[in-house]
């Protein structure tokens, strides 16, 4: 039985200790645990990383140099929940710099490839409001946006 929770493994090819220190540059609460390196035994160069333990936003992480038999996919995503458009902006432009690419409703992919959601906290209880023209119009206004406007979404639950 575990007790400490999940921990969330990335598959890279060669860029685990780069990307633990990137991600680790971006979120509060975050660090570099450890670098596990080949021994003689292999698979890899002896010496050469295969895993970062790290810790990003107080959430366990291990990158794991496995090579390019696999690649990250829009079927999973991590979500940032953000209080004000201070956060969302913050997020936004550092998973997208240095080849990061924005998508829709507040997707984007970071450098690496792999898919991020940074989402306006209040975003679903102004989507799942009672009254369905407001519900409807902050939806229409979210399916507009690439990186997410609070003060628009707000405006466009209250009809303004």
């Amino acid at each position: 039985m575990t007790t400490d929770g999940f921990t969330t493994c990335l598959w890279f090819d060669g860029q685990a200790e780069e990307a633990a220190h990137y991600y680790v540059s971006i979120f509060d609460n975050s660090r570099v645990d450890r670098v596990t390196r080949h021994t003689a035994a292999g698979p890899g160069a002896e010496g050469s990383v295969l895993a970062v333990e790290f810790t990003a936003n107080g959430q366990r992480f291990t990158a794991l140099n496995g090579g390019p038999q696999f690649t990250f996919n829009e079927s999973i995503s991590f979500q940032i929940l953000c209080s004000d458009q201070r956060e969302i902006d913050h997020y936004w432009a550092a998973l997208t710099a240095d080849g990061g690419e924005g998508g829709p409703c507040g997707w984007l992919k970071d450098r690496y490839g792999v898919s991020w959601q940074v989402v306006y906290d209040r975003l679903l209880t102004l989507m799942t409001d009672p009254d369905p023209e407001k519900a409807t119009r902050t939806a229409r206004a979210m399916m507009g946006m690439g990186r997410l406007d609070a003060a628009a979404l707000e405006r466009a639950h209250a009809g303004q």
